[in-house]
Order: C-alpha cells, then structure tokens, then sequence
C-alpha cells in the first residue's frame, strides 16, 4: 500500500506526519542548505536518477525527545529509519521585513552563477552595490590578483525585476556567504534585497523535478570592519 494512501492506529500518536510522493525534492533542497560536508546521510532518499526510481517518503515525530521516523517505499520496498533528534542551536533574528527593504532585485540564476565564478574568491568580502543609476547592481572582490567585478544593468533580459530606491554599498564576508552558492547552483531564480541596514536577503527558486517550488533563503549582515575603515 502507498505511503500517501496508508493508514494506521499508531498515527494517533504523532504531533507532525508529513507526506510527500518524490523524497528527491527533499533531498534537493537539503542539499542546498547544508553548511558541512554530510550529504553521505543524504542518500537515504533514494538512489540516483539512473535506477529510475522516485521513493515516496513519510515524515513522523512524536514532539520532544522523540526521535524523527522516516518511512520510504520505493518499487515496492519500504525502509524505515529512526534518526536521534539534537538540541536545536539558538536561531539568530535578523529582524528583516518587507517595510525595511530598500532595493530588491530579481534575476535569474545562470548570470549570477557566471558572476561567482569568475570573482576571486581569495578576497575577504564581496561588495554589493545596488542602485537607480549606472551601473544598477555590481559585484566586486578584492583578492590577491588585484579587484574584480562584475555588473548587471536593469536593461538586461536576465534580470526580471529592478527595485532600488537609493544607491547602497555594503559587503560582506565572502566566507558567510560561500555556503549559499549550493542552493544558487541548483536555483533557477534569486531574489536579492537588502534593508536600510544594509542586511543582506538571498532567496533561491528551486524548481524540482516535478514542478514543484521550494524556496531557500540566506541572511547575512554587513561587514562591520570593513564599514569602520572605509
């Protein structure tokens, strides 16, 4: 019997059941936010996409200090896993609304992946300038071979939307924000905003394999030093 369509007396007893037809979307989207080098664990969603296979996947927890049960069927064959659940680390409040944001740029994601890879990443920061005029939005390391950039003009076909309201210069840790570049790999979209503190807001569009959206977004603030020796 399907995951989806499977019932049971037991499920009474869970405060979180959760059900999904292609356990890869969850798998994708894991991916692009893991910080560390842990996605071995990932493979329990499934094999590759070679095998054909698209396991269904149901999620049960029980609430605290009860383990996360994950049950999977796949071609007929059901796995369950119980994983440990930790003591969640504190969750940082970047205070960042929609009221407070100052520019916002949508594009899509092909011209942003080309943007990384050719900036020098033995710089410390990234600059990020957005702004009404010339050149719109830029991108600037400053490594060891010396200052790079790149720009984007609002006329361009990749950027979709342009919102900026008044010229803002800020940058950040290159080091914060390399985590990020796994969910702008597997994106098709990114939305960049920052607010009047010059915090930085980073939402990637994943669209999986059957059509279906996730988002993931990164916060990052503005690099104090940096701002003090300017």
């Amino acid at each position: 019997m399907a995951l989806s369509t499977q019932e049971s007396e037991e499920d009474s007893q869970y405060i979180l059941i959760a059900t999904i037809d292609n356990a890869k979307n969850i798998s994708n989207v894991l991916k692009a936010i893991l910080s560390k080098d842990k996605e071995e664990c990932l493979t329990i969603f499934g094999g590759g996409s070679s095998q054909g296979g698209n396991p269904a996947l149901k999620i049960c927890y029980a609430g605290y200090g009860s383990p996360l049960l994950l049950m999977l069927e796949e071609n007929g064959v059901l796995t369950d896993c119980s994983i440990k659940t930790l003591e969640p680390d504190e969750t940082l409040d970047f205070n960042f609304t929609s009221a407070n944001v100052i520019n916002k740029i949508i594009m899509k994601s092909d011209c942003l992946k080309e943007a990384f890879q050719e900036l020098d990443m033995t710089s410390e920061v990234l600059e990020i300038l957005m702004s009404p005029d010339k050149p719109h939005f830029r991108m600037s390391t400053y490594g060891l071979a010396g200052s790079a950039f790149s720009d984007f003009p609002r006329e361009s076909d990749l950027v979709e939307s342009f919102q900026c309201t008044q010229t803002q210069s800020n940058r950040y840790k290159l080091s914060l924000l390399k985590p990020s570049v796994k969910a702008l790999m597997v994106s098709c979209k990114v939305s960049i905003r920052t607010d009047h503190r010059g915090f930085l807001s980073l939402q990637y569009m994943i669209r999986n394999e059957d059509g279906q959206i996730s988002f993931v977004e990164y916060y990052c603030a503005p690099d104090e030093e940096s701002a003090e020796n300017d």
